[in-house]
């Protein structure tokens, strides 16, 4: 059975159960718990923590994740996995427990013909947490099977919360015996047990996990220590079953790797590599590796992640980084990534589309990471071999043979070098590497990042007081702003402190709920409006920001200006238009702007982010490198002609599906509903967006893109100015030519070659300045070497020169050494004084050096009376300090040493 089909008859098992079939969500949400989607429940918690209303009683969904903490054991075991699908069903006060077994176990022992599974029931184990009676009574109930035939585990396996106070309560699970060859027979279910026996891991496969949501949790310490406040209100179910599991069992495999949306990629790395998967173990794990990690950076890149020095880039980088090394360890060292991920692509592609429409940009950031990361195994490469010279080095003098682990660390940490090569590296030059320091060192960042996660972390946001007024409600606040910027409606909350009050006097910092707003919530980049809000009995409110904290309550905040607000008050909103307008114009121009950079840049130019403030926006997009100045003066002068042609702004509603089918830009990371708002500029751009536009691209007036820089690997930043903002700085700017112009004497488009001009011809008479400089300090030269004094036999010259920077002194250092007699030892000081900093070469001859004269020796002499150090060669040695006050004394300093020498 193929794993689409799977997929499928999970869907229509729930469908058919009265379960809304909810489309996966992005693997990137608004979690600040979350680097990534991790569970299929993630999407659901707002309704899970009471947060938000559910639209539906019950759901289903077959929902992309993943999961990094096991990344050193994906291809070890027939379980880990990086980028996995769970698939779930969801009930939210519906069904509990009862309805939860019997729909699970109904669908995989149901036959194929009948659309289930058709697991054999022999082989199927159910779990329960120890002492979950009622489920124990149910599953006997369901199955027919004996107390005997159901585990017993206790809450490390059994109890699930999400780590924080919250919802929590016990599982059971459904575990499949693939027989004794995959583990030791023996009792199983009779004894309770803390934990599966890791024994038994592979051979009592979990498939799927049945949470019964039922307790509030006040505090949890770890997996099994954990305070139960009472009973949930409401009772909710979330259940996961592994896609990718059940795929293997079902057609035959031995383990995730090797399904039909996986092994096409080993297959073709066998022949690449000219390894056979299934040849010996160490292989097996490099192969296995290669076929999780493609896909995984596939659907990494694909829902907008770019690699990264950090956080999801960090961990997009890894995983890339970790096929082409692998696959270099397989024998194959040509670019691999354009080999193997178009595989990956055909299979997962005939479920999740977008991978097709989105491949130019997949593949332009996959391979662009690849060639970095060969450059960087260059670089690497050169770090090691000084790293292991320093240890032959250290060798002769009896050192070990063995390559410290704060240097392996360094450059895994810093330089990206992954271990093992290090490891095969350090063995052909007969070296050690101390893994167990470099395992200490590891070990510390990650119980660092461990540490500041748990710290970011906490509770997850108390939004109480905003679910008690959007409960008192009965309905979500309506938002009139599209139509209009004054409206009235009545005063239905008020929250003071966290809490919801039941009035607020003049002075107070407050947030405010109206049944109904023209005023737009902070969203989709774009800035909050701003205005008044008047109330019938007079008090009159400042609104300073607007914010949605749970969906459908826009939330005003306001200061109170003079009266009282209380509940029940009718009211009048006013937008401040002026504000409103400018944000709107900035919104549709960066629409403008985003379309025109994929027109000259191809689809991987994709927004990653923006800002819509009054008169400015910033637009950031996915870029391998800079955006040459052609290409930007090329986008600005399309984007400026669409304000000509004064193209009609409109918006219309439909579903997701009719969107993309009508040629609509969705973003990433974005949480769009059932019923999506679409913007279109004319028939050109066309956006997903629930903000507020400009009536027409003429209204914008002028964009002017005032430049590009990168804010991170793989992403670029341009900032603009639209309306009068971009009229105002042309403004100032044709006055600055105007200046110039007049100035120079020379028409405005003969400026740029007149401006050449004049710095070519600045630069040569700077080259001329320099040398005549250099030429009349070298003019000294040869009265120094004249005026050199007998020390003992050794013709010295030590000298002060005022303005001598560094570079100067090694100059006439170099010099007067030359110009002494080659048949009697020579020594030459120099100390310069520039800008307060003390400069100071010494340069001994080859008759000094054989008389055991040494310039290092000489700086060193000199260096503490300039408050400074330094060091070289005996021939040439140079330092600096920063006290010119005893600069005589360090030229006495070198008679003295030369004299005692």
């Amino acid at each position: 059975m193929s794993t689409a089909d799977i997929r499928a008859r999970f869907l229509a098992h729930f469908e058919a159960a009265g379960h809304a079939a909810v489309p996966s969500a992005s693997l990137l949400l608004d979690d600040p718990n979350l680097l990534f989607v991790n569970a299929g429940m993630v999407p659901f918690k707002p309704y899970f923590l009471g947060q938000e209303t559910p639209p539906y009683a019950r759901a289903t969904s077959v929902q992309k994740c993943i999961r990094t903490p096991d990344i050193e054991d994906v291809g070890k075991t027939t379980r880990h996995g990086t980028f996995f699908e769970m698939c779930g069903n969801f009930s939210f006060g519906d069904y509990f427990k009862e309805g939860a077994i019997e729909l699970a176990w109904d669908l995989v022992t149901k036959s194929l013909d009948d659309g289930g599974f058709g697991l054999d029931e022999t082989r199927l184990w159910p779990s329960i947490l120890h002492g979950d009676d009622e489920a124990l009574e149910l599953w006997m109930k369901v199955t027919g099977l004996p107390a005997e035939r159901i585990v017993k585990l206790g809450p490390r396996e059994n109890y699930w919360s999400m780590g924080v106070p919250g919802p929590g309560g016990p599982c059971s699970e459904i575990l499949y015996d693939r027989g004794p060859s995959y583990g030791p027979d023996g009792e199983f279910a009779t004894t309770q047990r803390i934990a599966m026996p890791t024994e038994l891991e592979d051979r009592y496969l979990e498939i799927w996990n049945l949470v019964f949501m039922q307790d509030e949790l006040s505090a949890v310490r770890s997996k099994e220590d954990f305070d139960i406040a009472g009973q949930l209100p409401k009772r909710n179910i979330d259940t996961g079953m592994g896609l990718e599991r059940v795929a293997f069992l079902l057609q035959g495999r031995e383990n995730m790797y090797e399904i039909d949306v996986m092994f096409p990629v080993i297959e073709k790395a066998e022949q690449l590599s000219g390894k056979r998967y299934g040849a010996n173990q160490a292989d097996d794990v490099r192969f296995r590796v290669v076929a999780d990690h493609i896909r995984s950076s596939m659907m990494l890149i694909n829902d907008g992640v770019t690699p990264g020095n950090e956080g999801r880039g960090y961990v997009l980088r890894r995983l890339a980084r970790r096929v082409v090394r692998s696959m270099r360890l397989l024998g194959y060292e040509d670019p691999c990534l354009p080999e193997l991920m178009p595989i990956s692509r055909d299979k997962m592609g005939e479920t999740y589309t977008d991978l097709l429409t989105n491949w130019e940009r997949i593949s332009t950031v996959a391979y662009a990471e690849e060639d970095a990361f060969r450059a960087t195994l260059k670089s690497g490469t050169s770090i090691f071999d000084l790293a292991a010279g320093e240890v032959k080095a250290a060798m002769k003098s009896g050192g070990a043979p063995v390559f410290s682990g704060d240097k392996a660390f360094q450059l895994h940490d810093t330089y990206g070098f992954p271990i093992d090569l290090t490891l095969e590296m350090a063995a052909e030059q007969g070296l050690q590497v101390d893994e167990e320091g470099f395992r200490r060192l590891m070990t510390e960042q990650r119980e660092r990042a461990k540490a500041d996660a748990k710290a970011k972390k906490g509770s997850h946001r108390n939004t109480g007081a905003y679910r008690e007024i959007a409960d008192g409600m009965g309905r979500s606040v309506e938002f009139t702003g599209y139509d209009t910027v004054v409206d009235e409606g009545t005063v239905r909350g008020i929250v003071l402190g966290g809490g919801v009050v039941a009035a607020a006097k003049e002075g107070d910092d407050v947030e405010l709920v109206l049944d109904r707003t023209p005023f737009y919530a902070e969203g989709g980049g774009q800035l909050a409006d701003q205005g008044v809000i008047q109330l019938a009995n007079g008090a009159v409110l400042e609104v300073r920001d607007v914010q949605s904290p749970i969906s459908g309550l826009i939330v005003h905040k306001v200061k109170v200006l003079s009266g009282e607000v209380a509940a029940g008050v009718a009211a009048e909103a006013k937008v401040d238009t002026d504000r409103r307008l400018a944000i709107s114009r900035s919104h549709t121009a960066t629409h403008m702007v985003h379309k025109a950079f994929r027109e000259a840049l191809g689809e991987t130019a994709t927004q990653a982010g923006s800002e819509n403030s009054p008169g400015r926006f910033r637009f950031d997009f996915s870029a391998t490198g800079s955006v040459p100045a052609s290409v930007m003066a090329d986008v600005e002068s399309r984007v400026n002609a669409v304000v000509l042609d004064d193209l009609a702004v409109h918006a219309e509603l439909m579903t997701q599906r009719e969107a993309v089918a009508s040629g609509a830009m969705a973003l990433f990371g974005e949480k769009y509903g059932d019923q999506v708002r679409v913007v279109s500029v004319g028939d050109w751009a066309r956006e997903l967006c629930g903000g507020t536009h400009a009536q027409s691209s003429g209204r914008l007036g002028v964009i002017k893109l005032l430049g590009e820089s990168s804010i991170g690997s793989g992403v670029r930043r341009v900032e603009a100015l639209v309306g009068t903002d971009a009229y105002q700085f042309l403004a100032r700017e044709h006055v600055l030519v105007a200046q110039l112009a007049e100035t120079l004497k020379a028409r405005p488009e003969d400026l740029p070659a007149r401006v050449n001009d004049l710095v070519e011809k600045l630069r040569a008479a700077e080259k001329e300045i320099e040398k005549i400089r250099l030429s009349q300090l070298l003019a000294g030269g040869a009265a120094l070497a004249a005026g050199a004094a007998d020390v003992g036999g050794v013709k010295v010259v030590a000298h002060r020169v005022e303005g001598a920077g560094a570079g100067d002194v090694r100059t006439l250092a170099l010099d007067v050494r030359g110009r002494l007699p080659g048949d009697a030892p020579g020594v030459a000081v120099i100390i310069g004084v520039a800008d307060g900093k003390v400069s100071v070469v010494a340069a001994v001859n080859d008759t000094g050096r054989a008389r055991g004269l040494s310039a290092n020796t000489l700086v060193r002499a000199v260096a503490p009376y300039v408050d400074g150090r330094g060091g070289g060669k005996d021939d040439v040695a140079q330092g600096g300090g920063s006290d010119a006050s005893r600069i005589d004394e360090a030229l006495a300093a070198v008679t003295a040493t030369v004299a005692a020498g």
